[in-house]
C-alpha cells in the first residue's frame, strides 16, 4: 500500500480510480470518470470471502480500466485506529499484495453519515437510503480522494 501523496506520481492526470467502503456484510464500490472530477456510485456486492473480493476487484479493474484502489479507512473519531481501522488495513494489504494496481487507505470519518444526509437532502426515501448507503458511502470515500488529488 502506498500514501495518497504517493499517489499522485504514480498515476495519470486521466485515470480511472476504484472507491470501496468495506464493511463486514456489504462492499460499496464506486468509480470517478476518466478526468478524475466525479465519483460515481457503482454497486454494493455481498462480502462473502477476501479472495472473491479480489477476483471481482480484478475484473472491475480490467473492464474499468482502473488505475488505483482508494479503500476508505474507519478511523475513530480521536484519530485513532480502533478494531474496526485495523481489519480494514489488514485486508487492504492483503488486497494490495494480489492486485496491480496502487492501494491507498482514506480516512472515511463520517463517510457513511455523509451519504446518509445527503440523500436526504436528495429527497431519497429510507429504503432507498439504507440499501444504497454502501456504494454511497464508497462514493464519497472516493469524491473526498479525487478531491484532495485535483487540488
Amino acid at each position: 500500500m502506498i500514501t495518497i501523496d504517493e499517489l499522485k506520481t504514480k498515476i495519470d492526470k486521466k485515470a480511472r480510480l476504484l472507491g470501496i467502503d468495506m464493511g463486514t456484510k456489504n462492499i460499496g464500490i464506486s468509480i470517478c470518470d476518466d478526468k478524475r472530477l466525479i465519483a460515481t456510485p457503482f454497486h454494493t456486492v455481498n462480502f462473502i470471502s477476501l479472495d472473491s473480493l479480489i477476483v471481482d476487484l480484478k475484473k472491475l479493474i480490467e473492464e474499468n480500466s482502473i488505475q488505483a484502489i482508494i479503500i476508505g479507512d474507519p478511523i475513530n473519531m480521536d484519530g485513532s485506529h480502533g478494531k474496526a481501522s485495523q481489519s480494514i488495513r489488514d485486508k487492504s494489504t492483503m488486497i494490495s499484495k494480489k492486485i496491480e494496481v496502487p492501494t491507498v487507505l482514506w480516512d472515511e470519518r463520517l463517510s457513511t453519515v455523509g451519504a446518509f444526509n445527503l440523500s436526504s437532502q436528495l429527497d431519497v426515501n429510507v429504503s432507498k437510503r439504507t440499501k444504497n448507503i454502501d456504494k454511497n458511502a464508497a462514493t464519497f470515500i472516493l469524491q473526498g480522494a479525487i478531491d484532495y488529488l485535483n487540488n
